[in-house]
This record gives structure tokens, sequence and C-alpha cells, in this order.
């Protein structure tokens, strides 16, 4: 029995007041927990109805499991006194791997004062290895809510680098076998979408009914086999669009469970960005270069050419597959698969109807496979290998990792370092150009202290100019070197009025690789805390950076003859978080930067302002507003590129020396406004609903425009085009989720979708013409039903009599 619990937070180390009782129990199917958490009234335990994986205003009882006590890895199992499960994976990579879900029973009542927890974790949950007698890491942890504390069985230091180290052990479990893990998810699905086309031979609505099915086997104690058969993820939250001015793209968040659930030995090394499977095709955006163009006939009138009639946006997969484990020797593997189909863009004669097919995307295979050897004093060593291979005539990618981490015996010191290698093979696709960019490197290195309450670290870094991890992975720019060093020191009792007191600070420097040029250095301070009394989290941080240059925006390659100057600037960036236990709370976050004059270029800066409060109206009911604001005054860049069928633009093309030649610069302001509001029902911990309205608008007015030469020189130029430009992006998402069997669940989705964009004259700067245009344009409907069946092998197999 564990009653004895010590306290993180507020105050780490103190012994708890209110006490928590933890038995365990085991059998051959399953582990059982059972605890008793004491408090000084039944109003003290807070209890807040969330959905799945969401805490809340709540208090909540977990354990902890190192199933292959390697103190790197572990498994966690929260339940509140509202029977809200939550589960997760722990690990170096990822931390906290929420999106892991496990099937588990768990039972919660209210008793006095006290309120009970009872979990039944079955063995096919979780993975450990066939030794005769078990050793396990093991903690328990309490969160009472009322008093903002959190306690542990086995002391949690947060002056200890690492989580899993800090756990305690689980002995005299004796004779369990790892049982056969399978089990089996059917789903059938069906859509109704509707987008009013108005065009003659067109219906607006459509329907569509799929069937899959998700696979769990765990082939051996060690691994486990995960595939996903014709998935289907049109369910998923709606993506946040934005107006994107940069040279980069934008990095959208996963949302589809298959690629965010126990994927953390993929996620090693930063090497996998899963939205690149099933993302947009790669010739997406060649379709229009292949339409068959208008022509006179003999008669002398014109024929019509073609027009895109379909240009699917993702990529449809045929089927996906983890398989992933850790033997009792703490060697993790995992190998991952995808395959997705030739996807064709359908182009239509104007004239006689008549279509054809262009390929837009090859059927192609994604693969991952990584190593990951645990070793003593929390450290470890990794390789990783990712591949995209597509078939025709067009390139494929593959990239090499290797990655390591050394700490001495007392947790105190680390080295950490990685090295990678990225080669492409094959032809650009549509071309018979040779892919750019065969062959590049990385490397990176940090040496510093880790734990205690002064920590350090130095580190540098180089990416080579022909480095590209981007076909399975996601990498801004490349062709850097970088080199940094930071510290930290912190107070974690509570002192004066706080309860805590977190600074930290760096100084960095970076250089363009080839050619080595300077590219920017910068100056870092911050630091936070948390009030004792009020419990508002408040933290502020400055930055300093002398002139800079921007080598990537200009988009002219070679990259170090054209770069934008980016003069002396400071920016100070703050927020302030208040107490979410009471019924109304707020976030508040603000920043600004202030750039020095530049030539006769003065006044530029940024303004930043989110407000985001919440009103919980019972513990069923709550709601939450954001609203931000964001002004970009006399911001200088890259104003688009020259068309040569626009009058204003023909004659600078020329004079720039082409699209190769030098570039136009803009002076602009962006005003940048984004609303979000969400609404959350919960009915039971089985049952709930939620609806999320976002309305996003970006506007860009430019002042003038200016002709960059190399190495930064700017002139001005007479350009008369307009090239302001608005964009508005408007979503629904409503999504009612009811788990009616463990692992099964019904979910019914509407959402509605619409996005456009003005351009010269037709930029509407105004946000309330902006809201109306928006409301009034077509927007795409879409309703579905969802149903997901788990299927247990060691439920539904024969009981011998």
């Amino acid at each position: 029995m564990a009653t004895q619990f010590y306290e993180l937070e507020p105050t780490p180390g103190r012994p708890e007041k209110y006490p928590t009782e933890v038995r365990i129990l085991y059998d051959d199917a399953a582990i059982y927990v059972g605890a008793i958490m004491h408090d000084v009234s039944q109003d003290s335990i807070l209890r807040e109805l969330t959905a799945r994986d969401n805490i809340g205003n709540s208090d909540w009882f977990g354990v902890y499991f190192d199933t292959y006590n390697d103190h790197l890895n572990g498994y966690q199992f929260i339940v509140t006194p509202g029977g809200v499960q939550v589960d997760a994976r722990r690990s170096p990579a990822n931390g906290e791997d929420g999106n892991w879900n496990a099937v588990w029973e768990s039972r919660t009542t209210l008793r006095g004062n006290d309120w009970v927890a009872e979990m039944r974790i079955p063995y096919s949950a979780i993975r450990f290895s066939k030794a005769a007698e078990q050793v396990w890491g093991l903690n328990f942890g309490r969160q009472r809510r009322s008093t903002r504390q959190k306690f542990f069985w086995n002391e949690v230091k947060p002056q200890v680098s690492g989580f899993v180290n800090q756990w305690g052990e689980l002995t005299g479990i004796k004779d369990i076998k790892p049982p056969l893990r399978l089990s089996l998810t059917p789903y059938i699905s069906s859509y109704v979408n509707h987008f009013p086309y108005k065009e003659q031979g067109r219906r607006n609505a459509s329907t569509s009914f799929n069937g899959g099915a998700d696979v769990k086997w765990g082939i051996n104690e060690s691994f486990t086999l995960d595939a996903t058969l014709v998935p289907d993820f049109g369910q998923v939250l709606s993506d946040n669009q934005v107006l994107n001015l940069s040279p980069f793209e934008v990095q959208f968040s996963e949302n589809r469970q298959f690629f965010t659930e126990g994927t953390e030995l993929f996620n090693k090394g930063g090497l996998f960005y899963s939205r690149r499977v099933g993302a947009t095709p790669i010739g997406f955006g060649q379709v229009n270069g292949q339409l068959r163009a208008g022509a006179r006939v003999g008669d002398g009138t014109r024929r019509q050419g073609e027009f895109v009639a379909e240009n699917p946006g993702v990529t449809s997969l045929l089927n996906a597959t983890k398989i992933s484990g850790r033997t009792s020797k703490g060697l993790g593997v995992g190998i991952f698969n995808a395959l997705s189909n030739n996807v064709y863009a359908v182009l239509q004669d104007s004239t006689t109807g008549a279509r054809r097919e262009v390929l837009t995307q090859p059927f192609s295979n994604y693969s991952i496979a990584v190593l990951d050897q645990s070793l003593k004093n929390n450290s470890y060593v990794s390789l990783v290998n990712t591949n995209v291979t597509r078939a025709g005539q067009t390139y494929d990618a593959n990239v090499t990792g290797g990655l390591f981490r050394f700490a001495n015996k007392a947790n105190s010191y680390a080295l950490d370092g990685q090295l990678v290698y990225s080669h492409r093979r094959g032809k650009e696709f549509n071309s018979e150009r040779d892919v750019a960019d065969q062959n590049g490197y990385k490397y990176y290195l940090n040496f510093g202290k880790i734990s205690g309450k002064f920590t350090w670290g130095v580190d540098h870094g180089i990416e080579s100019n022909t480095y590209n991890p981007n076909d399975l992975g996601l990498l801004f720019s490349n062709n850097s070197i970088s080199q940094s060093l930071s510290a930290s020191y912190n107070i974690y009792k509570p002192f004066w009025k706080v309860n805590n007191m977190r600074t930290y600070g760096s100084v960095s420097y970076s250089l363009l690789q080839t050619p080595m040029r300077y590219q920017e250095a910068g100056l870092y301070l911050g630091g936070n805390t948390t009030f004792t009394k009020s419990f508002l989290t408040t933290g502020l941080d400055l930055q300093a950076l002398p002139l800079a240059r921007d080598y990537f925006d200009p988009r002219r390659a070679p990259l170090g003859r054209y770069y934008v100057r980016k003069p002396a600037n400071a920016r100070i960036n703050g927020f302030m978080s208040s107490d979410y236990r009471k019924k109304f709370a707020y976030d508040v976050r603000y920043a600004a930067r202030f750039f020095a004059a530049d030539g006769d270029r003065t006044n530029r800066n940024t303004l930043y302002l989110s407000l985001s409060p919440r009103y919980r109206v019972s513990d069923h009911l709550s709601f939450v507003y954001a609203a931000s604001y964001e002004l970009k005054r006399n911001q200088v860049g890259y104003a688009g590129s020259l068309d040569s069928r626009q009058p204003a633009d023909a004659a600078l093309l020329a004079d720039f020396g082409g699209r190769s030649g030098d570039v136009l610069l803009g002076r602009r302001d962006v005003v940048t406004i984004n609303n979000t509001a969400t609404g959350i029902y919960t009915f039971t911990n089985r049952m709930s609903f939620n609806i999320r309205v976002r309305h996003y608008v970006s506007n860009v007015h430019y002042r003038d425009f200016s002709r960059l030469r190399p190495d930064g020189v700017e002139s001005p130029v007479d350009y008369q085009r307009n090239r302001d430009n608005t964009f508005n992006a408007f979503n629904v998402d409503a999504v009612y989720s009811w788990w009616f069997a463990p692992g099964s669940q019904v979910s019914v989705v509407w959402k509605n979708a619409a996005a456009q964009s003005f351009e010269a004259n037709a930029a509407t700067p105004l946000y309330f013409d902006n809201l109306s245009n928006t409301i009034n344009t077509a927007h795409n409907n879409n309703v579905s039903v969802k149903v997901l069946y788990y299927l247990d092998y060691l439920a539904l197999r024969p009981r011998r009599g």
C-alpha cells in the first residue's frame, strides 16, 4: 500500500496534508489500482466534466508504469472524479504524448469527504517482457485542484532533468504472461456535401459511403502492429488557413489520430512531418500550365480552350501501417509505411465538353525506420531513416540520421548530438531536369548542465545549402551555420509573493553556410512567475537584434547574392493567464517590435494583442473566445513576381533582368484579425458536443515599391500596379461524440467552410466589410456520420468451461 505522497507544486517536497491511499492487485489478465483521496469536504473536490483526454477544472488521480524500467519510457493512466479518462505515453522525444489512447476501465465515486477511484488496466493495453518476475518503474500522482497542488508518491523534483527517471519501483508481480494483443476496429461513414456551384449540368450536392478498419496486433510481448485500411480522415478538425507572405510553407497541426497516436519513436530527430503523407499532390500547381489554349477556327470564330474541372488538393491513402515496440534490453524499434494512389486532375474542353485526366501525384510509398537504444543515466543512441519512393519518371528521396544523448551518472550534465544525410535522386515531376538538392547534410551538438537551479548550454549546428529533408520532414530553411549560448536560473519554491520564478537568456549568432556570409545575431532575456494568492501567471521576455540580412525573402537562387536588410530592432513580448479555477478566466498576450530607421524608411514596427476570455457556466457547459489583432506597419518584403502580361510589369521585368534578376520589394501595412469562438457541452464522461467557429482576415496595403539589387541595395521605382490583397477564411466545426462502449464511438460532424481572396481595387481593408463578404459568399457544407466498433480478441474468444 502507498500512502505517503510529496508535493511537486506549488511547494516541492512538502508531505501531503490530506492523505492518499493506493493499493495494487493483479491477476492473469490485468492490473488493478484502487485509490482513496481524502479531502476536507466534497465541495473541495472539483469535478468538471470534459471530453476524454481533457482534465479541465478537476481533481485527478494517476498511475504511471515504466514496464521495462529503462527510466525513459512510460505509460500514464489518469481518471478524474467525474470519470473522465486521460492516458498518455511518456518519452524524451515527445514528453507527454496525449494522443496515445488505450482501452481500459475505470470507476469513481464520492464517499463522504473522500473520492475513490478504481482502475482495471488489461495487459493488452501495455507492453512488458516475459520475465518470470517483473520489475517496473512506478509512480502515483494526484491533483487537488481546489488548492492547485500536485503530489507524487515517489518524489519528483523540478530541478532534476527528466520525469520517468524519478519514479519508484514495483516488484512482486510474478508469472504473468503478455497476452495476445489483437483487436479490430471497423468503421463505416457516410457523407453529404453541398456547395452552390450554380453551374448548368453540375450538381450542388453529393454523397459518399465509406468503410474500412483499424487493426492492432501484438506481434510478441514487445512489438505491436497498427494498420489502417482504407482510412477516412474526413472528420478531422479544419486547418487554420492563413495568408502567407513569407517564402516558407505554412506548418499545419496534425489532427489525424493514426498519425498522432504512439508516434514517439518516429518523431525522433524531428525528421518526420506527418502532414507529408496524404499531402497536396506535387503536381497540383502545374495543372493550369497544361491547359489547351483557345484558337481561331476556319470560319474566323474563336474556339474556347480547356478549363480545370477537378484538381484534388489532397492525396488519398490506400493504407498505413506502424510496427513499434521496445525489447527487454531497451532497444526500441519503429517501422512506418504508407501507400497513396495515383491522383489525377480533370481538364474539360469548353466547347465539346470532352474530358481528359492529368496525373498530379504518382503512386507513392512513404516509410520510416527507427532504432533507439536506451542507455544508462537517461541516455540513448538512435538511428532514423525516412524514404519516399514514387512510381514513374520522377524523383525519390531518402534521409538518414544518427542521434545520441549521453548524460553523466548524476544526470547533471549531458551531451546531445545529431548527424543527418539527405539524398534525392531522379527527375523533377513533369520535367527532364534533374532534381535539386541531391546530397546534403546537417549536424548539431549541444553540451550543458541540465539539472539544478542554474542550468546552461552551448550549441553549434550546420545545415548545408543542399540539405533537404522536406519530402517526409519539415525544414523551413537550410544553408545556415548557427551557434548559441543559453542559461537559466529557476527558483522552484514559494518566496515573497510568488510560487516560483523562472528566468532564461541566450546569445545567438548565425551565418549563411554557402557562401559564408553574416545572417543574424541576437540577445534574448525572459522570465515568468505565478503569484501565490491569485495564481495569476505572467511572463515577459525581451529580444534585441542588430542589423540582419534575410537571404530567403527575395526568392532568388543561389542564396547569398540578394538579401533584404532588416534594421536593428527590439521586441517585448508578454502574457498573463488568470486562475482557471474561477468561472471567469482569461489569457492575454501582447507584443511589440520597433525597428531603427533605415534611411528614409522610418516608423517601422509590429504590434500584437490577443485576448481569450473563458466562462464555465457549470461542470457541463463552458465557452472560450479568442480574438487577436496584429499590425505590421511599414514592413518591407517581397511584393510578388512580375507578370509580362501586366502592362505595369512588362517594362520592369525587362529592366530588372528577367525572372532571375533584380527583385521587386514593397513597403506595406499588414493587418490581421482572428476570431475563434468555442462552445463545449459535456453530457457525461462518454458523451459531448462542441462547436468551433473561426473567422480570419488579413489585409495588405502597399505604400510604395523599390528595386532590390545584389548585396541588399534598394532604390525607389515608379510602379503603378495595385498589389493590395485581402484574404478571408471562415470555418465551423461542430462535433457530437458518444463513446457507447470501450473503444467504440459514434460521431456526427458538421463542417462549414469558405475562403476568398480579393486583389487590387477589390481588396477590402474594413473588417466588417470582410465579415459581410465572407457570410454572403458561397460556403461548402459537409455533414458526416461515422461509427467505430472496437472488437478485442480476448473478449470474443470462447471461455473454457
